[in-house]
């Protein structure tokens, strides 16, 4: 099962169809239509509508992708989690990716590496947030389909830069692709994962099972209480068919006084049984009754003779 957590997603966007069309043909299994909000959230927030008649082998999740620069302006993710499947951020600063990694609740920490970054990616900070089950994403979408060598020259360095400080642990790959030509095949996927940096083994756990365990996490939060505690059964009565009684002198009944019956002789005679291997299991006579009875015969017979 292969992922792309991140193609971006418009109602009105008429390339959509096809970019869903071939995601699938290239053996893409599960897909996430992420929208992106600059700034302060809005009051009111839901999911756009889903695309229609998409693909039957797509299983299409929502995303909320939100541009990080004031994390004191974000103080809502909680209450988006019921409505997005997945929440994403993405820090534009050092002090923003800092507190995204440790403090705020989220799936998600996406970084736009087709551009030069004003900073460096460090270890503590980083694994801290795969510590608590968030991951790392890497886009390559904008890297290969952005304008110019500058944006590759600054996907290649970055990704290397990010698999080095993660020690290639907690890093998922996505498209971020717009239209149809920017998307790749799962396997040229992994296959520029190891210009990165990743082993073959590490490049398809970033579209296979690090993605699988980031869906998992966050469906958790959605259906659990903080994550650990998952109510399976609330405890309601459960109602047991009773069967109906039987009339007196129905067929029914007749049935029943023939199995009470059969019941009744295989009950004596299991202690007609009983009592028979009782009585054959007397006690063994002593020697001094076998001499006593040998000794009476023998006078009996005797006696026999006598006469």
């Amino acid at each position: 099962m292969f992922y792309d957590l991140n193609v971006p997603y418009s109602p009105d966007d008429p390339e959509v169809p096809h970019t869903l069309n071939f995601l699938a043909e290239l053996g893409y299994t599960t897909i996430a239509l992420s929208q992106t909000i600059n700034g302060k959230i809005p009051a009111v927030l839901a999911p756009p509508p889903s695309p229609p008649n998409p693909p039957k082998s797509l299983q299409l999740l929502t995303r909320l992708n939100l541009i990080l620069t004031d994390p004191a302006q974000n103080q809502r993710l909680n209450n988006l989690t019921q409505s997005y499947d997945l929440i994403a951020l993405r820090p534009t600063n050092e002090k923003a990716l800092l507190n995204a990694c440790t403090n705020l609740d989220c799936d998600i920490v996406s970084l736009d590496l087709s551009v030069r970054l004003p900073y460096h990616f460090k270890f503590k900070m980083l694994s801290a947030a795969v510590s608590r089950g968030v991951r790392l994403e890497i886009c390559y979408g904008p890297g290969v389909t952005g304008s110019g060598v500058d944006a590759r020259r600054n996907l290649i360095g970055n990704a290397m830069s990010l698999v080095r400080a993660t020690r290639g642990r907690g890093i998922i790959v996505s498209s971020e692709a717009r239209k149809a030509l920017g998307l790749r095949a799962p396997w040229d996927v992994i296959n520029l994962t190891c210009v990165w940096g990743l082993s073959q083994e590490r490049g398809k756990e970033a579209i296979c099972e690090e993605a699988r365990k980031v869906t998992a996490l966050a469906k958790l939060k959605r259906t659990s209480w903080r994550g650990i505690v998952d109510i399976v059964h609330g405890g309601e009565k459960v109602n047991v068919e009773k069967p109906a009684p039987t009339k007196k002198g129905g067929p029914n009944a007749k049935v029943s006084s023939d199995v009470d019956k059969g019941a009744d002789n295989l009950k004596r005679k299991a202690s007609i049984g009983s009592e028979a291997v009782n009585e054959e299991a007397e006690k063994p006579l002593s020697k001094r009754e076998l001499k006593r009875r040998a000794k009476k015969a023998r006078l009996e017979a005797g006696e026999a003779d006598a006469s």
